[in-house]
């Protein structure tokens, strides 16, 4: 080694024992204060002077003092008698005995009779303090959730001992939301201390921009206790959040009424296609939504116990095998049951009943008669906020999923050829098989058309309903009304209708509730219909015509 090598090697160990010899004794200094503070526990003659203990240890913003403080507020911090040293606790392999656990380092340091130790007791109060001093510590951790959870636990304890660390946080907080969090709280402490009426004022117009009810309760609670000059911008400020939050309820209704609506679009587009074309009263059309919604199940039980990595694409597995099994059942109903009952609609509905119950039976004997869990993948779970409103991923995806299915069958309906002999035979069958265009299996196909779309009806539901064999009963009802009051074989009567049915159901039910809600959207229906009998859209053509 070179001399310049070892004078730069000397210089590096000169400097670092420097460094050690300044700071160690800083260290040990700053723990033993720390250590006193702890100990200090034992000396408290009340809960007061505890908690002044607590407030004393948070305004250190040491985050060495965390653990001493989550055992106190657990009931596991004692100090031993004869020199009032404290410790945390734990069970010891006797009975008569408890672990001593050093506060600060950890580490066990022992085991001691319970004789020879007092508790330091703790109350709700006291507790509530702890919370906020322990929020108050960890408002600088390096993980922005837990410095938004302890934002949020400062606001629901209020002290004006934490301003102080929630200023210090604010200045050197990045995360927009984090920051939200911590004004907030900053304002809400404000509220609950000494400051002039000026900064009051300014903390009661924050607190108003929280809104909520939240932000309700806090001013109604801090209403005793402020200024009476103070009174009327707290009146004003509740009726500001008021106000706010009925323009929040009614758009959580409106989005409330479209997840309802894209529900009733999936379940009843396939029994307007049907409808449309064939004039057939299908009541198993709810036992075909019933069908896809065990495919859903089979799919998610073969992929749990085969292939459990491939369970985030379970629904989109689900999908093609729900249309197939779906599509082939309403096939087989057609040409077992349905087409020698063509002109004779009372007939067609008994054994479409009759069919209803068969398929229920079949699925209580195959299932049983109890609810199967349908899991939801990762990318459906959860909910996000989007301003006042809680927006679910799973009603979210519903709601892209039934506009890209009416979609798909509009383009179906409009650029195939079997779309076109669709439309040719709802408009005037004789004309369209006098065309050389083969009606009967227009009519098949038509129906197992419809019934694949009600089993993609079934994947979707089983996200969001429970999946049993009365699945189907709970929407049949609703999407002949959806269908009859949208106008019947018009697909964006469908639409409008599906849509506009929901959003008027999720506003009645606040008033009404959920059944009388029905029962005056039925009669809404009924005397719509005495005006426009065929509906919001009415084919024109001249079979209908006729």
């Amino acid at each position: 080694m070179s001399s310049l090598s070892r004078m730069r090697y000397l210089r590096a160990f000169i400097l670092s024992l420097i460094v050690f010899l300044t700071c160690a004794p800083l260290s040990l200094k700053a723990a033993d204060d720390l250590q006193g503070m702890i100990d200090g526990f034992a000396t408290a003659r009340n809960f007061s002077e505890t908690e002044e203990q607590v407030n004393k240890l948070a305004a250190t913003g040491d985050t060495a003092v965390v653990p001493a403080l989550k055992s106190l507020a657990a009931g596991d911090l004692y100090y031993r008698e004869d020199d009032g040293k404290v410790f945390m606790t734990a069970d010891a392999s006797s009975r008569r005995n408890l672990l001593l656990i050093d506060p600060l380092t950890g580490e066990q340091v022992g085991e001691a009779s319970k004789r020879d130790l007092e508790k330091v007791g703790v109350n709700n109060n006291l507790r509530r303090a702890i919370d906020a001093a322990l929020a108050g510590l960890t408002l600088g951790s390096p993980d922005r959730n837990v410095r938004l959870s302890a934002a949020h636990e400062l606001m629901s304890a209020p002290s004006e001992d934490n301003l102080a660390l929630i200023e210090q946080a604010l200045e050197r907080e990045e995360d927009g939301e984090v920051k939200s969090a911590l004004s907030q709280a900053r304002a809400v402490s404000i509220l609950n201390s000494n400051a002039g009426i000026e900064a009051k004022t300014e903390a009661i117009d924050d607190i108003a921009a929280i809104g909520g009810r939240e932000a309700i309760s806090i001013l109604l609670s801090a209403r005793g206790s402020l200024e009476p000059e103070l009174q009327a911008d707290i009146d004003a400020a509740q009726a500001k959040i008021e106000k706010r939050l009925a323009f929040w309820d009614a758009g959580q209704n409106v989005w409330y009424g479209l997840s309802l609506g894209s529900v009733l679009l999936l379940a009843a587009i396939g029994l307007a296609i049907t409808f449309g074309v064939m004039g057939v009263i299908n009541m198993a059309h709810g036992e075909m939504v019933m069908i896809g919604a065990y495919c859903t199940f089979m799919v998610q039980e073969v992929i749990r116990n085969s292939y459990p990595d491939l369970f985030g694409w379970s629904l989109a597995i689900a999908l093609p095998v729900a249309f197939v099994v779906t599509g082939a059942v309403g096939l087989v109903i057609e040409r077992g049951v349905i087409r020698f009952l063509y002109g004779r609609p009372l007939e067609t509905l008994l054994a479409t009943w009759g069919v209803s119950l068969i398929l229920q039976q079949t699925i209580r004997t195959i299932f049983g008669p109890t609810n199967r869990e349908v899991g939801n993948p990762a990318w459906m779970s959860g909910s996000f906020d989007l301003g006042g409103l809680v927006i679910t991923w799973s009603r979210l995806w519903i709601i892209v999923f039934a506009l890209a299915v009416f979609a798909g069958l509009l383009v179906l309906m409009k650029r195939s050829a079997f779309g076109l002999q669709m439309r040719a035979v709802t408009q005037n069958r004789r004309m369209a098989a006098s065309m050389g265009i083969r009606t009967p299996w227009v009519d098949a196909f038509t129906f197992a058309l419809g019934s694949g779309v009600a089993g993609l009806a079934g994947v979707a539901l089983s996200q969001i309903d429970n999946v049993s064999p009365n699945l189907g009963q709970s929407y049949i009802i609703d999407s002949f009304m959806v269908v009859v009051f949208g106008g019947v074989g018009n697909l964006w009567g469908t639409f409008v209708g599906a849509f506009s049915l929901g959003i008027l159901n999720k506003f009645l039910e606040p008033y009404a509730g959920a059944v009388l809600g029905k029962i005056l959207v039925l009669v809404f229906i009924i005397l719509f219909i005495q005006k426009r009998p065929r509906g919001l859209f009415a084919l024109k053509g001249r079979a209908v015509e006729s």
